[in-house]
């Protein structure tokens, strides 16, 4: 791979699970890895503070952090943080390989149900969504997303 820096931004649980950075550095061992818990990420998303003065201010107060100085690639390591995608790009001046881990493990979901025969064609049953974390503004949002009741259940992902 042509990493040589990766920052990993996440969650206080994801970063503290150590799983990105022990994953990163067997795919690529040469890679200087850091991290950064930026936990104010996910109540400024549900909250709906997102594209205006307060997210601008708040990414900037993270991405400017000593930590993540001098990183060709940004892994987003959590669910929320795609939202943010491009005004994290932007602050980064374009500069940065800003990665959306819920896209590529959507994308690699996809291919192996379709290369085991295993993709329905069509919806059936109810959806269930496991997170790692649960507040009723996170059901909202979710439930307008998908514009209809979905079920949630909160489950230690980290063991």
């Amino acid at each position: 791979s042509g990493i040589r820096s990766v920052g990993v931004i996440g969650t206080k649980a994801t970063i503290d699970s150590g799983s990105y950075q022990e994953k990163i550095r067997q795919k690529a061992p040469g890679a200087q890895v850091s991290v950064l818990a930026t936990p104010l990420f996910v109540p400024m998303i549900e909250e709906g503070f997102v594209f205006d003065d307060i997210s601008n201010a708040i990414i900037r107060s993270y991405l400017s952090r000593n930590e993540l100085e001098g990183i060709d690639s940004l892994i987003l390591a959590c669910t929320h943080y795609p939202i943010i995608r491009n005004q994290i790009s932007r602050f980064l001046n374009f500069e940065v390989n800003v990665l959306d881990t819920a896209r590529i493990v959507a994308q690699s979901v996809q291919k192996f149900l379709s290369e085991q025969d295993l993709l329905a064609s069509r919806r059936a049953g109810n959806d269930l969504f496991y997170i790692s974390d649960h507040t009723p503004y996170f059901e909202v949002i979710a439930n307008m997303f998908f514009n209809e009741k979905i079920e949630l259940q909160k489950r230690n992902i980290w063991v």
